[in-house]
């Protein structure tokens, strides 16, 4: 049962999240169920529109000097919510500032709750560096059978003077198909481990540097487009 002072820091990814406020009524939401009972009042709230494995957090930053001077515990929806940076939760845990997490009910605010968190973000770094190493090592095979990882010629190529034609067109629908094909080995394993949507499959393309068949990076229309061919 909630006791004391809280203030809730809510995340959304991008501007259009935030002014049309996906994702933050679930949040809100969370925080109120979570806080549900006992006698507590909500400081205040502070919203913030950032990539998740940005550290610099201007919203978290008001939020931890708030709390520190009410004296309150700052409430998060989810731990996703707030960070995949292993570094921003390290420094969140040395704030000196009570955390609570409603999908975490059993990490206690505090002093133990600032060790399990410690415990949780050395888990993630390790968890960080076994898929850093597997994506190396399924780059590595690809690159062995053959498989070109990039497009040398870049987006340029593809922005000749007939690229509206139905020749070129179909030129670039092969390119995809091909590039699809080249991928597949690549996108197995990341379905192995778990990532099978396509915004976080077209996130994980982008961080290993793997362009589309256009020289352009992956959004979750193009990720989802490539899983369509894979089928």
């Amino acid at each position: 049962m909630a006791q004391g002072k809280f203030i809730s820091y809510l995340r959304v990814s991008t501007d259009k999240q935030g002014r049309s406020g996906l994702g933050l009524e679930a949040q809100r939401a969370a925080v109120e169920a979570y806080l549900n009972g006992g006698r507590w009042s909500l400081a205040a709230e502070y919203i913030e529109t950032e990539s998740g494995k940005r550290a610099d957090r201007p919203q978290l930053a008001k939020t931890l000097a708030h709390a520190k001077a009410l004296g309150a515990t700052v409430v998060f929806a989810k731990l996703d919510r707030l960070t995949r940076n292993v570094d921003l939760l390290r420094s969140l845990v040395a704030s000196d500032v009570d955390l609570a997490f409603c999908d975490l009910p059993h990490v206690p605010p505090g002093a133990m709750g600032r060790f399990l968190l410690t415990q949780m973000a050395s888990v993630a770094e390790l968890e960080a560096g076994l898929i850093s190493e597997r994506t190396k090592a399924a780059l590595a095979a690809a690159k062995a059978r053959g498989v070109k990882l990039g497009n040398p010629n870049g987006a340029r190529a593809l922005r000749g003077k007939q690229a509206g034609n139905a020749q070129a067109v179909a030129a670039l629908k092969a390119k995809a198909v091909q590039r699809a094909a080249n991928l597949t080995a690549i996108v197995d394993d990341l379905c192995s481990r778990g990532v099978t949507g396509a915004r976080a499959i077209a996130a994980e393309l982008n961080d290993m540097g793997i362009v589309t068949a256009r020289g352009a990076t992956w959004h979750p229309t193009s990720a989802a487009r490539l899983l369509d061919r894979l089928q």
